[in-house]
């Protein structure tokens, strides 16, 4: 009997940590299977933009990106030729700056709005104001990449990480995860790689 009474503190202590980890596991954001919250941002035009504006979407590819990150730019052409290759298959790109504008100024609106007309952009450029969208999702990098699928139960994730294997150099990539998800996707089939780690410039609070 002593040996129980000495397990009861034992066992309280397991839930408790058990407990906390589940909330910190929550707290670090979507995972792979999650059903995302839909948001409305401002984009470089000024209008508003939510995923529920896109009726026929079958899903979406999220970046976090900004003007500043050397990550950021260097995969920016990737990103629009991600955008140009699946926007009419139904999954086009949002590019979400998550960046405090007050702690990197170089990504202010107005910043947005002059590279996004530099290079072209056809996708939205929406700016996450009061840095309230990437906490939600988890993102920590410039780039971070989230291809999202519509469910009858909402917006599922399939896919988290970096867009390929090679940050810098285009010509250097020999695995295109986040193709590789969105084509799966369009196949019907399960996405293989779900998650990879995402390379980027930490974001800027």
């Amino acid at each position: 009997m002593k040996n129980v009474f000495k397990l009861i503190p034992l066992v309280a202590l397991v839930i408790f940590v058990s407990a906390f980890s589940n909330n910190v596991t929550h707290d670090h954001g979507y995972d792979v299977g999650d059903v995302i919250e839909d948001f409305k941002l401002k984009n470089i035009d000024g209008k508003m933009v939510s995923l529920s504006d896109y009726k026929d979407a079958k899903g979406f590819i999220i970046t976090f990106t900004c003007n500043t990150c050397p990550f950021s730019i260097a995969y920016e052409d990737r990103i629009i030729a991600l955008h140009k290759k699946y926007a009419a298959k139904g999954y086009p790109v949002i590019a979400i700056n998550p960046n405090n504008p007050n702690t990197k100024q170089g990504d202010s609106f107005e910043s947005m709005q002059q590279r996004a007309n530099e290079k072209g952009f056809t996708f939205p450029y929406l700016v996450d104001e009061g840095q309230k969208t990437y906490p939600k999702f988890g993102a920590t990098k410039t780039p971070h990449n989230y291809v999202v699928k519509k469910t009858e139960k909402g917006m599922v994730v399939a896919y988290i990480g970096a867009i390929d294997d090679s940050s810098r150099n285009p010509d250097a990539v020999t695995e295109t995860y986040l193709e590789d998800a969105v084509d799966a996707l369009l196949e019907g089939k399960e996405v293989k790689i779900k998650k990879t780690k995402a390379i980027g410039c930490s974001i800027k609070v």
